[in-house]
């Protein structure tokens, strides 16, 4: 989806736009190198195993090259049963619809995923009359996708789960009550 400049102080405010310009403007994937690096990698020991010696991404690189925070408390939990986190046990899809406006079409649904078409087709363009709850609707739609396809992807690598849900619904709190770690987003 095209990074709207309108969104980028929603992204700011969530610590995502270094990642988001990743996205846009400087990241290209070198092939070769990622397939090497593939041949390279040794699961039992989490390691490359390179001519010069083992090594290893560390939390820290992640942080560096992505420009996510890492510093805080940590916190452990899954994500799994994110519908505990919906406030007054309101059904997700109905938390869904509040946030966005609308739901997708039953076709572009699985379960409690959002085909990526429905996002990118329903989000690409940002109507340039738009007040600022269409804006913090497109945000969190930009969000949703960051999170679930680039961030946080998957095997599809075409679904935008709703688990992202609680992260999306306070987009000025965002930025100050999560940090990113090697298995999610975790509250704080």
């Amino acid at each position: 989806m095209p990074l709207h400049d309108r969104i980028i102080p929603y992204l700011e405010r969530a610590g995502l736009y270094h990642l988001a310009r990743l996205n846009s403007h400087w990241f290209w994937l070198d092939e070769p190198l990622v397939s090497a690096f593939v041949e390279r990698w040794r699961p039992e020991t989490h390691t490359f195993h390179m001519p010069f010696g083992e090594c290893t991404v560390t939390l820290q690189d992640v942080a560096f090259q992505l420009g996510l925070p890492i510093d805080g408390e940590a916190v452990s939990g899954c994500l799994g049963e994110f519908e505990t986190y919906i406030e007054g046990g309101r059904p997700a899809w109905e938390w869904f619809q509040d946030l966005f406006g609308e739901l997708p079409p039953p076709n572009k649904v699985k379960q409690m995923t959002v085909h990526f078409t429905w996002f990118h087709e329903r989000f690409s363009v940002l109507p340039p009359d738009a007040n600022e709850e269409t804006v913090r609707i497109y945000a969190r739609a930009y969000i949703m996708m960051l999170l679930s396809t680039q961030l946080f992807g998957d095997k599809s690598a075409n679904r935008v789960h709703i688990r992202w849900l609680p992260f999306v619904a306070n987009l000025d709190e965002m930025g100050r009550c999560y940090r990113v770690g090697y298995s999610g987003v975790f509250p704080r």
